[in-house]
């Protein structure tokens, strides 16, 4: 298994707190093998292993159904026994009211719970009814880099080279398990791909189009890291000789940030100190999607060296906003608490540095700023601003 100790913590700081944790993001990113990582560590720290209930609610497993009164008596009968018990409850979405018996199960006082999932049912609006102050999400991302290198270091592979190869496979932990070349990397991609969209989006709200609903999807892949608006892809669409109001594609995007394809980006005003609106961006939730869909070429791997970048900001616990003062543009603002950074990300440096450093230095405060680039000879700063290595960047604690 792959180590991923950044989750660790998270349950060690949470365990035996009374409270759900909801472990939420896209199929395959990892969710059930930390499950399985906490189980052990739970049999290691001297928890009886009758005392960790572990269960499946895949749809294969229950292709018949099951009601939440089932799930709550079937959970039941396995604490027979006095003392604390962990619930490590694995796709429990497919469960119909599974929060009624999840909440039920935390009001007898001696379960520690934690359960996931990958679709909308795991979205706070969602489970708030019943779970309302009583749980916390954990997201779930796929591979960080820090965590596909030490998987990879005993290759003997230099890091340059296993973030080349990060950068164009992508992070799903099954495809990093492996020794996979480029083409069955993406169509393990695509599987993942197409198993969420027909599980979680288009037969859930029962999408008649489904042709239409790809071509949307692919608008939002080609754009990533750009700027667009729901108006944009209507007018796209009207060009293509395709029709589609815009309260439909608000729909769509909705659909797709909820089974955790995308995620948003909203534009913050440095200058109003609020967040805007309108010309969002969205980023995907792992690079390889667009790759498996429209293939790796070298000219896209800038807009995704952005995605990567975000989901790091993700993955350390910022709120990440796209950055405007007036006319300049910051790729990115990361919000923690207290904290402040801002960062730009540009490919190399000759040509662009200077529009780069000069947006981020009309910011005028005593956060950290970085400009984020593959060029090979990044480091030092320019007035201040730090110039460091994308793989610097990506190993930062």
């Amino acid at each position: 298994m792959i180590s991923r100790p950044r989750y660790m913590e998270i349950f060690r700081t949470y365990r035996d707190v009374p409270v759900i944790k909801v472990l939420a993001g896209i199929r395959r990113c990892g969710k059930s093998t930390l499950l399985e990582m906490l189980r052990e560590e739970l049999k290691q720290d001297g928890v009886p292993e009758d005392h960790i209930v572990k269960m499946s609610y895949t749809s294969e497993e229950f292709e018949d159904g099951m009601t939440d009164k089932e799930m709550y008596c079937g959970i039941l009968e396995k604490m027979g026994g006095a003392g604390q018990y962990y619930l490590l409850l694995d796709e429990v979405q497919e469960i119909e009211g599974w929060e009624k018996a999840v909440n039920s199960l935390l009001e007898k006082g001696n379960a520690d719970i934690y359960v996931t999932g990958s679709n909308s049912k795991l979205m706070a609006g969602e489970i708030s009814t019943y779970l309302s102050g009583r749980y916390i999400t954990i997201p779930v991302y796929t591979l960080s880099f820090a965590e596909y290198l030490s998987y990879k270091e005993s290759t003997g592979r230099a890091p340059r080279e296993l973030l080349a190869e990060y950068l164009r496979l992508g992070g799903f932990p099954i495809v990093a398990l492996g020794d996979f070349e480029e083409e069955a990397a993406y169509q393990i991609v695509e599987g993942i791909y197409h198993s969420v969209i027909s599980s979680d989006i288009t037969r859930r709200h029962d999408i008649k189009n489904v042709d239409l609903f790809n071509r949307v999807v692919k608008f939002v892949v080609e754009n990533v890291g750009k700027t667009f608006s729901a108006n944009a892809i209507v007018k796209f669409l009207k060009n293509e000789g395709r029709a589609l109001s815009v309260e439909a594609i608000y729909n769509y995007l909705e659909w797709l940030e909820k089974a955790f394809v995308i995620y948003r980006c909203p534009r913050y005003d440095l200058k109003g100190k609020s967040v805007l609106k309108t010309q969002e961006k969205f980023y995907l939730a792992d690079a390889s999607l667009k790759y498996c869909m429209m293939g790796f070429q070298p000219e896209s791997l800038a807009a995704m060296l952005e995605n990567v970048v975000y989901f790091e900001l993700r993955r350390k616990g910022y709120e990440v906003y796209i950055g405007k003062k007036e006319t300049k543009e910051i790729d990115f603002v990361a919000v923690r608490r207290d904290e402040r950074l801002y960062v730009q990300v540009c490919r190399s440096l000759p040509q662009k540095s200077d529009r780069e450093v000069a947006n981020l230095l009309a910011v005028r405060d005593h956060y950290p700023k970085y400009v984020v680039t593959l060029d090979e000879f990044a480091g030092g700063n320019i007035d201040g601003v730090k110039i460091v290595h994308l793989m610097d960047f990506l190993m930062m604690e």
